[in-house]
């Protein structure tokens, strides 16, 4: 059997993949502690919405319908006007319908954007994305049908107290070359929990628009939903910007169901690609967001159960990382949003892909950092001092996990000092 180049690529080992198989195994061993993974909390209040809402919603036949049928390729219309409608409403965007397609899942939104922005134009030159400010979500990384598709900018990094640290995008040293079709950042960032100020993103929207190309802002964790996010910030769209959003840290992965808000230009091909691909999305998560919108409850539940169970969640998981690691040990970024950790061991001396060999002998999955650099040039020790950890397992589950994460880096430290 022989693969196309398209075959080749993608059937070779990738982070992400890696990753879906970690989560996939460990959430169906009952000893392992997942801390690598980026599957929600089962919070218990939502946990029971969405099942009195599936109840209610069977009851009255819309959720038979959304199985029974196909959408349009740019997703359910009930959605699309009731997404319009509440970011118009909450946020003064001049949105309609036709600025917002759904796809299945933001993966597949990335895919889609990444290629139609960038890769191989019809002259033959390569277009190219840029990441502003690596570390980036390891899910970017083999997305493009191009081989050299992505390129990312080393970060400048602020010292804070309590062993806390922050990226910034360093603009001084930022390059918009004539061969980048996108700019793509997370807000917050998956792996860190860093959101980028306000004047940071305005900085990165007035040089893609000065270069002519799109601003994309993974909001996948951001405002107004989920709402997983603690530090001052205010969303920001305009037609050059490319927002995606999602269902799945609501607490509903399993809808598959991607948001991407754009110019009616670019919702126009998104529908079309997934036309092509996949016929339409699937239309259970839009049923149950619009039937959320509906009933007011979207923003709500974001704001007042979300929200607040995230944020006493990574205090608690923060205060025991410290009874373990100091912050000689460990330095922690600070936390932002979204639903991880972001742990910089400085003076491992062995690098964190050993260390995560090491963990998941004993049952704790968490992800090495340098899968969370895609497309930075040059060798940087900083890739392999990190480490993402998930805070969303039960508390107990939490600190075993960091208990043995102690011990690893200890026995490193030891096994240098007797060597």
């Amino acid at each position: 059997m022989t693969y196309s180049l398209f075959g080749k690529k993608f059937t070779a080992h990738s982070g992400i993949s890696q990753l879906m198989d970690d989560m996939n195994d460990g959430l169906r061993s009952p000893d392992a502690i997942m801390l690598g993974g980026g599957n929600p909390a089962a919070i218990p209040a939502m946990d029971r919405y969405f099942q009195a809402l599936c109840q209610s919603m069977l009851d009255d036949g819309s959720l038979c319908e959304a199985l029974c049928n196909y959408d349009g390729p740019q997703g359910k219309n009930a959605l699309l006007n009731a997404l319009a409608g509440l970011l118009s409403q909450e946020l003064g965007w001049p949105l309609t319908a036709k600025n917002i397609a759904l796809t299945n899942g933001s993966q597949s939104a990335f895919f889609y954007l990444f290629n139609l922005f960038a890769g191989r134009s019809g002259d033959g030159a390569l277009k190219r994305v840029l990441f502003p400010l690596a570390p980036e979500y390891l899910g970017y990384a083999d997305a493009g049908l191009e081989d050299d598709m992505f390129v990312s900018a080393k970060p400048t990094i602020a010292h804070l107290p309590d062993g806390q640290f922050k990226y910034h995008v360093d603009f001084d040293r930022l390059k918009v070359s004539d061969d980048i079709g996108l700019i793509c950042v997370s807000r917050p960032t998956n792996p860190t929990g860093n959101v980028i100020t306000d004047l940071e993103l305005k900085r990165l929207d007035d040089l893609a628009r000065q270069h002519r190309v799109p601003l994309l802002i993974d909001n996948a964790y951001g405002l107004p939903f989920p709402g997983i996010i603690f530090s001052p910030a205010a969303p920001l769209w305009n037609p050059n910007i490319i927002l995606c959003m999602s269902l799945s840290k609501l607490g509903l992965p399993g809808a598959r169901c991607g948001i991407v808000i754009a110019s009616e230009a670019t919702i126009a091909a998104v529908g079309n690609m997934n036309g092509i691909i996949s016929l339409a999305p699937g239309g259970i998560g839009p049923a149950l967001a619009a039937e959320m919108i509906g009933r007011g409850d979207l923003m709500r539940l974001s704001n007042t159960v979300i929200r607040p169970f995230y944020q006493q969640r990574v205090e608690q998981t923060i205060a025991t990382l410290r009874r373990y690691l100091s912050p000689e040990r460990c330095l922690i970024h600070k936390p932002e949003g979204a639903i991880f950790l972001w742990l910089w061991f400085q003076n491992l001396p062995i690098t964190t892909e050993a260390l995560y060999q090491r963990l998941k002998q004993r049952g704790v999955l968490m992800v090495p950092g340098h899968y969370f650099f895609p497309g930075l040039e040059g060798d940087w020790p900083h890739t392999q001092q990190c480490m993402r950890m998930n805070y969303v397992p039960d508390a107990d589950k939490i600190e075993r996990g960091i208990a043995i994460l102690a011990e690893e880096v200890e026995r490193a430290h030891r096994e240098t000092v007797r060597g």
